[in-house]
């Protein structure tokens, strides 16, 4: 018995070797748009019990690599949630990061900065800059890494995935140093039960308010309401939502639709029950979303060797 124990552990070593390999930090100089602040980040948990960070300051991306012999070339960067109040970053994370890698795909988890006037001095672009520097930094590595630039998509959950949507339609207009004039356009998108707008007949205002501030104006409004932002060149997107969520399904489906009129290759899961924040385990259904997603990447051609 002892020895089918310990063979048992060596298989499940060798069956899922892909390990958060590396934590760097996202900017090698000086923080843009920061103002000079104490360093307050907490690591905690919260009343489900995810483990959260919150007053994140100086971003971070940690690296999950798939072994280089089941390695397809794609790469994912992946937001966690929290409401721009702070980061879930293992079950809206980690957690994913690590499925990824033992698909072949190469994932990255993104610590990006919370909104704070203490420590930014433009909250709106903070976590926006954090994105599009993760895919300089992402696309930059692409050999060291075995990535194919072409095949670079983000994943984003809650606030995530606002952020998420919000890189897809303003990949034009780069706020971070790219030298190299390295494409932040994500090759595709995925979003689990995401912030889509900043309408305050379907959102509350808490999203808009901590990223845009209380007295944003019309303008400023429109720009971070990411669904009248879509155009034709917005990457294909999967959307995950479940209809009683309680933020409200019509983010989803706004964007969807906006995809729609724009001819741009779009799929929805919405699920009747699930609520939200639940990651990759929505206790309502045996269906896993995850393999939805798995099968869409697969079909666009994703999740296929190189």
């Amino acid at each position: 018995m002892k020895s089918f124990i310990v063979l048992t552990a060596a298989v499940l070593v060798f069956a899922f070797p892909a390990k958060s390999q590396k934590v760097i930090p996202l900017y090698d100089g000086p923080i843009p748009n920061s103002k000079p602040a104490p360093d307050e980040e907490k690591e905690s948990k919260d009343q489900n019990g995810f483990i959260i960070i919150s007053k994140i300051s100086k971003p971070t991306l940690t690296i999950f690599l798939p072994p280089k012999n089941i390695a397809n070339g794609t790469a994912v960067i992946i937001f966690p949630g929290g409401g721009y109040y702070v980061n879930a970053i293992k079950h809206e994370g980690t957690d994913i990061a690590e499925l990824f890698a033992k698909k072949g795909v190469a994932a990255f988890v993104l610590k990006y900065r919370i909104p704070d006037e203490a420590y930014m001095n433009n909250t709106s672009i903070g976590p926006l800059q954090d994105a599009q520097r993760a895919m300089v930094i992402v696309r930059s590595h692409s050999k060291e890494w075995n990535i194919d630039t072409s095949k670079v998509g983000v994943m984003g959950f809650s606030a995530g995935g606002h952020l998420a949507a919000t890189l897809g339609t303003h990949f034009k207009n780069v706020l971070v140093d790219d030298p190299q004039t390295i494409s932040v356009r994500p090759s595709f998108l995925i979003l689990g039960y995401p912030g889509i707008t900043t309408d305050t007949a379907i959102n509350k205002k808490g999203l808009s308010d901590k990223l845009l501030g209380k007295n944003a104006s019309p303008g400023l409004l429109d720009d971070f309401s990411a669904e009248k932002q879509v155009t034709s060149e917005t990457p294909a997107t999967f959307i995950v939502q479940s209809t009683d969520d309680g933020l409200p399904v019509a983010n989803s489906i706004l964007f969807y639709e906006a995809l729609v009129k724009n001819n741009v290759p779009a799929e929805m899961h919405l699920y009747q029950g699930g609520g939200h924040g639940y990651g990759l385990n929505n206790k309502t259904t045996k269906d896993k979303w995850i393999e939805r997603c798995l099968n869409w990447l697969d079909a666009n051609g994703w999740l296929k060797e190189k």
